[in-house]
């Protein structure tokens, strides 16, 4: 794993959930890969995200920066191949959480004590990451935390 955390994504499970995106869509697999990749980026962990047959092309594994992107071959679940990854990772389930509102996986990762987050609340998470990066961008600083602003008041002799 090399010491980054990592999110194993349920791909189809999560695009319905995220805004602007839908499963009718014909490149919808990979508008969830670069929203992934920016939250990726921000957060400096690693992604793999599973889909159930990609797009004509898109058999097998592909990297997009730090996001692997799984396209499962027909005849095999995107689900099966979720559960095989995380018992793979077990020794290594506390740098890991699972994304996926499937009631199978989530049994699954609690029972090998992997964190699990429901696709939907991971997708309104993926927004406020990206979108709290990009007001960051544009006020062209950053913010400071509750406790860095009370050590700069300390320091400068400022009121609380």
């Amino acid at each position: 794993m090399h010491g980054k955390y990592l999110y194993i994504i349920d791909g189809h499970n999560l695009i319905p959930k995220t805004s602007g995106l839908s499963l009718k869509m014909e490149d919808d697999e990979m508008e969830l890969v670069k929203r992934l990749q920016i939250f990726a980026r921000i957060k400096r962990a690693a992604i793999e995200v599973f889909f159930d047959q990609g797009q004509p092309g898109y058999n097998g594994l592909k990297q997009f920066g730090m996001v692997k992107a799984h396209f499962v071959r027909k005849g095999i679940t995107a689900d099966r191949e979720i559960i095989n990854r995380i018992q793979k990772l077990q020794k290594n389930a506390g740098a890991v959480t699972v994304v996926t509102s499937d009631h199978q996986i989530l049994v699954e990762a609690r029972a090998l004590k992997f964190k699990s987050i429901r696709s939907e609340d991971f997708a309104r998470l993926v927004d406020q990451v990206i979108f709290d990066d990009q007001k960051q961008d544009v006020l062209g600083f950053n913010t400071l935390s509750d406790d860095e602003l009370d050590e700069w008041m300390k320091l400068f002799g400022g009121k609380e």
